[in-house]
């Protein structure tokens, strides 16, 4: 395990909330952060669903809200809805008196998954022994914090997809070829944007039993970018044909689609950027704007509401919200709130010290960057 878990020794189970009524856990909820006052901040996660969001103090993506929280110098418990690794990050970057709680440990990341600290380090291994020191790992913040430690200690660092490309300029002006972990929709698109063509592309299989093979013969002198076969189980369930099926009906609707999204999905886009990215371009977006955007399904019908004077929607119709993102539930956020408040806190997330140490390395590397967060339709198509 890379981090621990502090449990409270006291706490009220769980089993007294799952069943209580949606109107009596809101009352609770509310009366819980009055009496908390300004020891607690609750972070919200843009994909959480409404009923969670209406109690955040902050709204944002998975850094960003791990950064704010860091700045909240008089909260002593950030109660973070999100997923497992946007915890442990929240954890590495706090402040010593601050504790981080996780409303449920089952909220997980599937992408995260994908890249077990085994099989990276055996990987990388691997590469290295074929290839020498000539790669530098390069992990996505959605991903574990022992991966984080992995690249930390390596020299390696931390992106989001609002920074990827900026990082991996920098990355290449320290070596030749980057490994890049979990997501490779994200390391693709971006090294595609930025003017690297497919075939200066090579993939890792990771679930293949034999690690070495195939893979290390698939790098020659001209590979720059080593991906790591993760994705996202939402981001990857949109297809071209979804884009085209929706200009045809719509002439004038502009698609936005996130970095995670398939390769022939972001050229076919006109716009692709991080969350914030999304939420900033529907903004500053005339009256009368057609989107069609390819996110989580939360997050759409959220700016559905907020901008009702545009026409917002999902470039699939039927698309199901991050499954371990919705694990996050009212009754999970007020049984945590309602044990802090009796001194007895439950879901505590500890990231290990020798962790944290080359973690919060990758992540500082990361902070000393500066990059942009989208991409245009036309630099996407370069060939």
């Amino acid at each position: 395990m890379t981090v621990t878990v502090q449990p409270g020794s006291q706490a009220r189970p769980f089993a007294e909330y799952a069943a209580l009524p949606a109107g009596e856990i809101r009352e609770r909820t509310r009366a819980a952060k009055r009496a908390l006052g300004a020891r607690l901040v609750v972070l919200g996660h843009h994909y959480q669903r409404e009923s969670v969001m209406e109690f955040a103090d902050v709204r944002g993506d998975s850094f960003r809200l791990s950064q704010l929280a860091a700045r909240q110098q008089d909260a002593e418990f950030i109660v973070f809805c999100g997923v497992h690794f946007m915890a442990e990050s929240a954890d590495i970057l706090r402040r010593p008196h601050q504790k981080v709680v996780l409303p449920d440990l089952k909220a997980g990341c599937s992408m995260a998954d994908m890249a077990d600290g085994e099989d990276v380090e055996e990987a990388w291994e691997r590469l290295v022994a074929a290839h020498g020191d000539t790669l530098l790992p390069v992990t996505y913040m959605n991903s574990s914090a022992e991966l984080k430690a992995f690249c930390g200690a390596r020299g390696g660092v931390v992106c989001t997809s609002s920074n990827a490309r900026a990082v991996l300029e920098w990355a290449w002006k320290q070596k030749p070829r980057v490994f890049f972990f979990p997501d490779q929709h994200l390391g693709r698109n971006t090294a595609f944007a930025m003017g690297v063509p497919l075939d200066q592309m090579a993939e890792w299989e990771w679930r293949a039993e034999d690690l070495g093979g195939a893979n290390l013969r698939c790098l020659d002198e001209r590979t720059r970018l080593v991906l790591w076969r993760g994705f996202c189980s939402v981001h990857t369930r949109f297809t071209k044909r979804e884009v085209d099926e929706v200009r045809a009906a719509d002439p004038d609707v502009k698609v936005l689609v996130h970095p995670e999204c398939p390769f022939d999905v972001v050229r076919s886009a006109d716009l692709v950027g991080s969350t914030e990215f999304i939420i900033e371009q529907v903004k500053k977006a005339p009256a009368g704007a057609s989107w069609v955007i390819g996110t989580e399904i939360n997050l759409v019908h959220r700016l559905a509401l907020e901008h009702p004077e545009q026409r917002i929607r999902s470039l699939q119709k039927n698309v199901c919200p991050c499954a371990t993102m919705n694990r996050i539930d009212p009754a999970h956020l007020l049984w945590v709130l309602e044990n802090l408040l009796a001194g007895h806190p439950v879901n505590v997330i500890r990231v290990p010290e020798t962790v944290k140490h080359y973690a919060r390395q990758a992540l500082d590397r990361m902070l000393s960057l500066k990059g942009g967060g989208s991409v245009s339709r036309d630099t996407l198509a370069r060939d």
